[in-house]
């Protein structure tokens, strides 16, 4: 039900955040490279220079020209979300809305300086009232973080990498950083599915929405509970070659797979992290100056860590022996993709001879 009163504005009891920090949100290996970077001083202004005659106000002037500006006239609805979302996030300076045409599902956030917002047609007739409201909290979690700032990064540097494909190592060193940022950037947008839910806090609409994302509009053909065992399925992989299957497909994207998102938000809605934001115990803007590096690294180091103990994939058990020293690796690697079906120690297995 919506509270006429306030346009588009849930009436369900939802808390505020004054003052918090993206920190609260950020997925511990997001958070750890933004707090170093925020720490570079001058660093925004490096990008700036790197992306050369790429201009902001160029980007902004087009969607002013080609799409429609959201505001009280226009997609009244959505300009009351976008606003909702930066009441409940405490953002001040309420990012531009711009719909375009375009049967495509998709929204961005765009922009360094003075970051804009941009949902599809398709987005906005796929999605719910309370899914749309879970996605711009999305994208207005992109502009607070700044991620804006390091995708432009990542643009220049695929720019970079064909032009140096030439040089003798200089495109696989490109390509190792570019495969870093986007390992970055799938944790990036798992920090902003949280950030969807602080400002809708509906996790089934949170969960809907991505699942729409995989599966389109019919919600009657389809179910939640069932998605999320899709996810652990995914997770669980078949054997080891599934599992380098799946290392090799998610390499290249940039956004990690629905079912892992939905997966990790319903993981991340579960937690005392979750509770204690909602409960006013989250971190604050004002101590981001002292934030310590290395505790964010270490954080990040932590999860990662917990996420192979976790995770029921194969290569990542593969992972855990290593790192207890099995000996057995050897012969796994070999049964798993020579077929062979053994089980038994190095005393049953045949010797070569000298």
């Amino acid at each position: 039900m919506t509270d006429m009163t306030k346009p588009n504005t849930p009436s369900r009891r939802r808390e505020r955040f004054p003052g918090i920090s993206t920190r609260a949100w950020e997925h511990p290996a997001d958070r750890s490279a933004l707090v170093a970077l925020r720490k570079l001083s001058g660093f925004d202004e490096i990008l700036r220079k790197l992306a050369g005659l790429v201009s902001e106000r160029s980007v902004r002037l087009m969607f002013l020209a080609t799409a429609v500006r959201t505001g009280e006239r226009q997609f009244p609805e959505l300009h009351a979300m976008v606003q909702d979302a930066a009441r409940v996030l405490d953002l001040e300076r309420v990012p531009e809305l711009y719909v375009t045409q375009d049967p495509a599902v998709n929204a961005m956030c765009i922009g360094m300086d003075t970051p804009i917002i941009v949902v599809t047609s398709g987005l906005v007739e796929l999605l719910d009232e309370e899914e749309l409201r879970a996605v711009i909290g999305h994208e207005v979690g992109h502009a607070m973080s700044g991620h804006a700032v390091y995708r432009t990064m990542l643009l220049v540097l695929t720019n970079i990498a064909t032009r140096v494909a030439w040089i003798p190592l200089g495109n696989l060193a490109i390509t190792a950083v570019i495969t870093a940022l986007k390992e970055w950037f799938r944790k990036a947008e798992l920090s902003c599915d949280r950030a969807g839910l602080l400002a809708g806090q509906d996790l089934q609409a949170s969960m809907r929405g991505l699942m729409k994302l995989a599966g389109g509009h019919n919600l009657a053909e389809m179910n939640v509970d069932a998605f999320l065992e899709q996810a652990e399925e995914y997770d669980k992989a078949g054997d080891l070659r599934d599992g380098v299957l799946k290392l090799l497909q998610v390499l290249p994207q940039t956004h990690p797979f629905a079912v892992v998102r939905v997966a990790k938000l319903k993981q991340w809605a579960e937690s005392e992290e979750y509770r204690s934001i909602l409960a006013g115990a989250y971190p604050r803007r004002a101590d981001d100056q002292d934030t310590s590096v290395g505790e964010q690294w270490r954080a990040a180091a932590d999860s990662y860590s917990r996420s192979v103990k976790e995770s029921k994939d194969p290569l990542m058990g593969l992972l855990r022996d290593v790192a207890g020293g099995v000996g057995t690796v050897g012969g796994k690697l070999r049964d798993t993709f020579t077929g062979a079906r053994g089980t038994g120690g190095p005393e049953q297995q045949p010797h070569d001879k000298d």
